[in-house]
């Protein structure tokens, strides 16, 4: 009797010290189990957003430790032709319907999360110290300007308005012999801004960030379809509630009023 009493005090003994293993290693496993970062969130956006974009984004993210934002400036074409090649985005805002048109014929914007954010204006610039006789756009035609710097016209939509405003004024032929082409509107503004080129077409948000040029000449009323920034959160994104408070934030009161602060206006308003 006290021999089968010992056995099992010493088998319940080898029990309670295995499960206390066993519950030191699940316990020593969860202090191992790293945390989990910030969920990044991929941006890309038209270039002519950089500016408001990356002050809006500071904001955001002073408000939202959990996030960090990503992002890739560029033209509409461009970020548009990534995204449809599998390139990483959560969101896209582009410059022009054109662009966010074919990703929603594709199939790649997630249901129900394209929105009309903003508009914008089209601009002649010219150096700040010019003293070239440019003050309209129909000056363009004319041997004061002889080199001018204009967004390419199958990716980059500033090019495509300003296609559309030498077209109506009947001087494309005349200005397109003359044209040197940016690969973005960021890239029009430079050219104007160092010399290279003698004036150049934009939109108004970028000649107000730069203290090196000047307007000369807003489009002609009625020269071109009206500047609409639409927005979306992509299909493919694994952090859709991230994305759709971040689309949220920049369509609020408090994320317009950085927008309109860099020139752009609520759409439809």
């Amino acid at each position: 009797m006290k021999l089968r009493n010992l056995l099992t005090a010493g088998l319940t003994a080898m029990a309670l010290f295995t499960a206390g293993c066993v519950g030191g290693g699940d316990s020593a496993n969860k202090m191992d189990t790293p945390k989990e970062g910030p969920v990044e969130l991929q941006v890309s956006a038209a270039a002519s957003l950089t500016d408001a974009m990356k002050e809006l984004g500071g904001m955001y993210e002073k408000e939202h430790g959990n996030t960090k934002l990503v992002f890739n400036f560029g033209s509409s074409g461009a970020l548009q032709q990534a995204i449809e090649n599998g390139g990483s985005a959560d969101l896209f805002f582009s410059a022009a319907q054109k662009q966010m048109d074919a990703l929603e014929k594709a199939g790649l914007l997630a249901d129900g999360t394209r929105k009309n954010l903003l508009e914008n204006e089209v601009v002649l610039i010219v150096p700040k110290d010019s003293g070239k006789a440019i003050t309209s756009f129909d000056a363009l035609a004319t041997p004061a300007a002889s080199r001018i710097a204009l967004g390419e016209p199958k990716g980059v939509p500033v090019g495509q308005y300003t296609e559309e405003i030498l077209t109506k004024l009947g001087i494309f032929d005349q200005v397109k012999a003359k044209a040197v082409y940016g690969s973005d509107v960021r890239q029009v503004l430079s050219w104007t801004e160092t010399g290279d080129a003698d004036c150049g077409v934009v939109y108004a948000t970028d000649a107000a960030v730069s203290d090196k040029v000047k307007v000369a000449a807003k489009a002609p009323a009625g020269s071109h379809k009206p500047v609409i920034y639409p927005a979306a959160i992509l299909k493919d994104t694994k952090h859709m509630d991230e994305a759709k408070s971040f689309l949220d934030f920049v369509s609020s009161e408090k994320g317009m009023a950085i927008l309109e602060k860099y020139g752009f206006k609520a759409a439809g308003k």
